[in-house]
């Protein structure tokens, strides 16, 4: 393996982070990511039984993987539509390097099993892909939940959509989230290893959960590719964030009806929200709600 950079402790611990990996002479590419603090940040904020914990750490990492792969100057949402015990699964991620994630589940839900694949969480449903670039136009592509696991029905999705084939690994035990994705690239004169795709693929079905989630990138990679010349790129910090504001939700509620938002006020003295990702509370005066309505791009008269 051979790094194009430095490293004054290969073996620390580094999570919260997508790497970019390729392998020379090949035309195969890779990315690997880890998270705990970003995960942690968003289970904080809810309630959730271990089995649904797991899934939205697969979208956590998936959502990466897929902003990394695509380079989207601009926010990604993987959302998850079902009918079973789980009505939704969301991840977003944004230019910055922030993700965010939550789950809604049906109003009479069973607990689901901590085993539970996606299909028996979903039920009938579908997978949406959402990219929305800060310069042209927004994209959506629907994704067949057809396999028992996010990661099958993303790799289906990339055979049929984007016809390169690709192989994903989705990692998650509550605590911590990773996930490995493999792209082969179309073949070109620069491929002198004709057999690396179905080689670097097999080498990456031996990967442990416990080495995922435990051990430093780069040690993973070592691991799995030391006979290998394995090209590594600067990593990406990762980390929760979310998204929402006054602005926005002010935007949000301009698309209400007037009568219903002066009722709201009416019957409880201000209108207050909250955020379902970060459980940010905000409120609006009766002031504030006229302005809103009158002119949802005008500042609020008052400041909280």
């Amino acid at each position: 393996m051979q790094d194009s950079h430095s490293t004054d402790d290969a073996a620390a611990p580094s999570f919260d982070q997508i790497q970019r990996f390729l392998f020379d002479a090949t035309n195969v590419r890779g990315e690997i990511v880890t998270l705990d603090k970003a995960y942690a940040e968003v289970l904080d904020r809810h309630s959730y039984p271990q089995a649904i914990s797991r899934q939205l750490g697969e979208m956590l990492a998936a959502v990466a993987l897929l902003t990394e792969t695509i380079k989207l100057d601009g926010t990604m949402t993987l959302e998850v539509r079902g009918t079973g015990i789980v009505r939704q699964l969301m991840a977003e991620s944004n230019p910055g390097g922030e993700l965010r994630a939550i789950a809604r589940l049906s109003d009479e839900a069973v607990l689901p099993t901590e085993e539970s694949s996606l299909q028996e969480l979903v039920g009938q449903g579908q997978i949406v892909i959402t990219l929305d670039p800060r310069e042209g136009k927004r994209y959506q592509g629907i994704v067949a939940i057809d396999q028992d696991s996010l990661a099958g029905c993303l790799e289906s999705y990339f055979s049929q959509s984007e016809q390169l084939p690709t192989r994903l690994w989705l990692m998650a035990d509550g605590k911590r989230t990773g996930g490995v994705m493999l792209q082969q690239l179309p073949n070109d004169e620069a491929n002198k290893d004709p057999d690396a795709w179905e080689r670097v693929v097999h080498l990456a079905e031996t990967l442990k959960a416990e080495e995922l989630l435990t051990l430093a990138q780069q040690e993973v990679l070592h691991r799995l590719y030391h006979e290998e010349t394995v090209r590594i790129y600067e990593p990406k910090a990762l980390r929760f964030g979310c998204t929402c504001s006054r602005e926005r939700l002010g935007a949000a509620l301009h698309s209400i009806a007037a009568d219903e938002l002066r009722q709201i006020v009416a019957e409880q003295g201000e209108l207050a929200t909250q955020c379902h990702f970060c459980h940010t509370r905000y409120s609006f005066s009766a002031a504030e709600v006229e302005a809103i309505i009158e002119d949802p791009d005008a500042e609020s008269p008052i400041v909280h």
